[in-house]
């Protein structure tokens, strides 16, 4: 089985504009990129909302250089880019959005969802690009529930949802500019999972809740991570309690990352660039 090289638990929280509040579960920004292909993990959420007129969230934004995914678990949020495109996330729903070249949008709790209030839970990941791919164009997956193939354990154990990539012969519907998988698991108290990842991906376990085991080694209360090997072959979780997790493989991306606030780049002079870009308008209007 793959070596546990890493296990974090999350800190405390804070507020990403009115609406969100999460915690982060990794970053890049720390100046770390062990988690390559994946740049940060923020988990928000669960969180109870009262009824509301004005919609909670993230006004306008840029974006550059990398992709971010949103998965709700609760509640229902309202997308809007630059590119004109958007719409309402609900439960089980899955938002791919490529910033690429550049990119404006904004988040907000969907009218709805604000007007009646309940349960709030979402997770935000965001997905690095190679180099040559910092400059596609602007794109949005916007992916239903009902679009994400599912496959139970055997024995009642659990279910696997797969949202990108391949998990016992289903394929997720996120098309991805480097090979990668991400596969929303819930494992049933007393059961264990043995899964499989591409050698030479880099793996990552994050228990969002529940009480899990991995590889008979690392023990995680959610919300937690754990980082595996590239290499070695097998993750065995077995969970203590009913859990909710997130698997993220993916073929790493060894290049230098610079960072600054929403950009994502290689070089420092790149973001510079991308900051005048964005001062100059070249994200588009929202």
């Amino acid at each position: 089985m793959r070596k546990i090289l890493s296990t974090t638990t999350a800190p405390s929280g804070h507020w990403v504009g009115d609406g969100f509040p999460v915690r982060s579960l990794f970053s890049h920004m720390s100046g770390s990129n062990e988690n390559t292909p994946f740049l940060m993990l923020d988990y928000g959420g669960p969180y109870e909302f009262g009824p509301a007129s004005k919609p909670r969230g993230v006004d306008v934004h840029p974006h550059k250089g990398f992709e971010t995914v949103t998965i709700v678990y609760a509640g229902e949020v309202e997308h809007g880019d630059s590119t004109g495109r958007g719409g309402v996330i609900r439960e089980g729903d899955v938002q791919w959005m490529t910033a690429g070249n550049g990119i404006l949008h904004k988040e907000f709790h969907s009218h709805d969802f604000t007007a009646r209030g309940g349960k709030f839970e979402m997770v935000q990941l965001w997905v690095n690009l190679p180099a040559k791919e910092k400059s596609a164009e602007p794109g949005y997956q916007g992916i239903t529930d009902a679009q994400i193939p599912a496959i139970d354990l055997a024995g009642g154990a659990g279910r696997v949802r797969v949202i990108a990539g391949e998990y016992g012969g289903l394929k997720g519907p996120t098309k991805t500019f480097t090979p990668l998988d991400v596969w929303d698991l819930r494992l049933n108290a007393g059961n264990t999972v043995t899964l499989d990842p591409v050698e030479g991906h880099n793996v990552i376990v994050v228990a969002l809740s529940g009480d899990v085991t991995v590889n008979a080694e690392a023990q995680l209360s959610g919300p937690a991570t754990a980082r595996l090997s590239r290499e070695g072959g097998k993750v065995e979780i077995e969970a203590a309690s009913d859990a909710k997790l997130l698997i993220l493989a993916g073929e790493p991306i060894d290049e230098p990352v610079a960072a600054y606030g929403p950009f994502v780049m290689n070089t420092e002079g790149e973001i510079r660039k991308a900051i005048e870009e964005f001062n100059s308008g070249r994200f588009g209007q929202l």
